[in-house]
């Protein structure tokens, strides 16, 4: 086996200028894949911690089936004190959550004393929520971000405010629905203005956790949803199965579950764009197996036919057509590996400059936001392995060509 890699590798070296045009084929399909991975990986990591830091947290537990009704923000869905006081002791007893905030999620009518319109009200305890969301005091645009906000203060949504012309210490009034019916009303001073967001929390704003109850008139310490946030995003998974492990058998007097676990893919449209980057990824990694496929089948096929003589040669001699075979089969394998070592260490090379460099860009709002390249060493060896072995397969037919190669016609051929 060792003189069969000799002689591939000398054979490799009589044809430099191919060998080199192909391995360059390779490269620039590894680079190409590798960047779009690291970038992409980049850029949707960055996105995640956009929603995730800054309004959702990682995982979020509600009563069951209230996320199906969010849109009108049903009060008769909130978790009681006793459903609480379970949800926080198993929250407490797991090393993997770093953080959890209880909410009270509710729609008013805004205020102003001249015009008045609708809103939608997250009601939390700063201390919680700041922990939990760390990132929600990046979004006040106006107004002091230390402490986010205490009794009696209101933090409103950009749209809201422009619209009703709200500034930094007006009083404004909300007036709520109980799920009794009845009906208060409560003044409020404009603490900061909220930076726009989309989807669901465009029109979100932010009162105290105790200024709720009050508002609803909540004697139970009942909430709407606990939001969750992880020591490590890569536990996700396994601390959700844990959580809803735990959660899911737990029984009302019906026989019904009583609590509900999501992750936060599920509460938010921005993961169907992080599926569309992962398919985008997909599809590059079929473009790089294309140009592998047709590179080297290319050159082996050219290699036959140019060493027809040569074939006939050690055919003739009494090489067996399974070492033909091997030979060329070799060939490819030795250029997939040479293509692939260039093309990773030209791209970890690239994706360490790009880091130096701390390239800014903007995303809608969020302006000077850094692009910070990385790739994990799973996704190094996965598009190694897969050009190697297409570099095998494309120089299988060539090869299998050559091995079944009559001596005598190859001898003749001119």
């Amino acid at each position: 086996m060792f003189n069969i890699f000799k002689l591939a590798t000398r054979n490799l070296q009589r044809y430099r200028r191919r060998t080199l045009l192909t391995s360059m084929l390779i490269t620039l399909g590894v680079v190409a894949v590798l960047l779009f991975i690291s970038v992409s990986g980049s850029f949707k990591a960055m996105m995640i911690g956009q929603i995730t830091d800054s309004m959702l947290g990682h995982i979020q537990v509600h009563r069951k089936g209230y996320l199906a009704s969010i849109d009108s923000l049903p009060l008769d869905r909130n978790l009681k004190g006793k459903q609480v006081a379970i949800v926080k002791e198993i929250l407490d007893n797991n090393e993997a959550v770093e953080a959890y905030s209880m909410r009270i999620k509710l729609g008013a009518m805004f205020s102003n004393f001249t015009e008045t319109t609708n809103i939608r009200l997250n009601a939390v305890n700063p201390a919680q929520e700041m922990q939990t969301v760390p990132m929600l005091a990046d979004r006040i645009i106006k107004g002091k971000k230390k402490g986010l906000l205490e009794k009696g203060e209101i933090l409103v949504p950009e749209l809201i405010a422009k619209g009703m012309k709200v500034k930094i210490g007006d009083t404004i009034v909300l007036v709520a629905t109980n799920k009794d019916g009845s009906v208060n009303g409560q003044p409020f001073i404009v603490r900061g203005i909220l930076e726009g967001i989309s989807g669901p929390g465009g029109r979100d704003g932010f009162i105290h956790l105790h200024d709720a109850r009050t508002l609803l008139r909540i004697e139970d310490k009942e909430i709407s949803e606990i939001a969750i946030r992880l020591k490590n995003m890569d536990l996700l998974d396994k601390t959700f199965a844990g959580i809803k492990g735990q959660l899911g058998p737990i029984k009302n007097k019906m026989g019904k579950p009583v609590f509900e676990v999501h992750t936060w893919q599920k509460l938010t449209p921005f993961f169907n764009i992080a599926r569309m980057i992962d398919l985008m990824t997909f599809f590059i990694k079929i473009m790089l197996v294309a140009i592998v496929l047709v590179s080297i089948m290319n050159v082996m096929i050219m290699a036959v036919y140019e060493r027809i003589n040569e074939i006939g040669t050690i055919a003739a001699i009494g090489t067996v057509p399974n070492k033909i075979l091997s030979l060329f089969v070799v060939e490819g394998f030795l250029l997939g590996v040479f293509g692939t070592f260039i093309g990773v260490v030209t791209s970890l090379a690239a994706i360490a400059w790009m880091n130096a460099a701390q390239i800014n860009f903007d995303f809608g709002r969020q302006k000077g936001l850094l692009l910070s390249p990385t790739i994990g060493a799973g996704d190094i060896i996965t598009v190694a392995v897969i050009v190697i072995a297409i570099a095998v397969l494309a120089s299988l037919q060539p090869a299998w060509k050559a091995a079944r190669m009559d001596p005598i016609t190859a001898l003749r051929h001119v």
